[in-house]
């Protein structure tokens, strides 16, 4: 699962929500993204550093592309029902996918956003095992 994946990169390595994510999501899935590449969803953490969309969607949405975008978004079948399932499912759990009301339901001081990354984790894999059910 790829929540088992988390530990090394939020607590040994200290990474955000989204660097975590990415991470993660790299190694599980095979993304082929170099440590430089990574750098790109640092500033999403903490809600794009402002309490705005919580930096976990927005890595999970990057995971996303990276698997069903071949060059362009608008010339990919997948892109839109995953990327909006993704959304739909975060609103459900939380209300919404804003950082600031995330945080609210889910951080504790001595875990931070553990919480939030994990839920993100369940929510990012039953995305794509529907999506890819729903092909076969």
């Amino acid at each position: 699962m790829l929540k088992d994946m988390i530990g090394k990169y939020y607590f040994e390595q200290n990474y955000n929500c989204a660097e975590t994510i990415l991470r993660a999501g790299n190694e599980y899935y095979g993304l082929g993204l170099h440590d430089r590449d990574m750098i790109l969803v640092a500033a999403y953490g903490a809600g794009i550093q402002c309490g705005n969309t919580c930096g976990a969607v927005l890595a999970a949405a990057g995971i996303l592309s990276m698997k069903y975008v071949e060059a362009k978004a608008h010339e990919s079948a997948d892109i839109k029902a995953v990327g909006t399932n993704l959304i739909r499912k975060f609103n459900m759990r939380y209300g919404s996918t804003l950082c600031k009301d995330i945080k609210a339901q889910s951080f504790k001081p001595e875990y931070r956003c553990l919480k939030t990354v994990e839920t993100a984790c369940d929510i990012l894999e039953e995305v794509l095992d529907e999506y890819e059910k729903s092909r076969s």
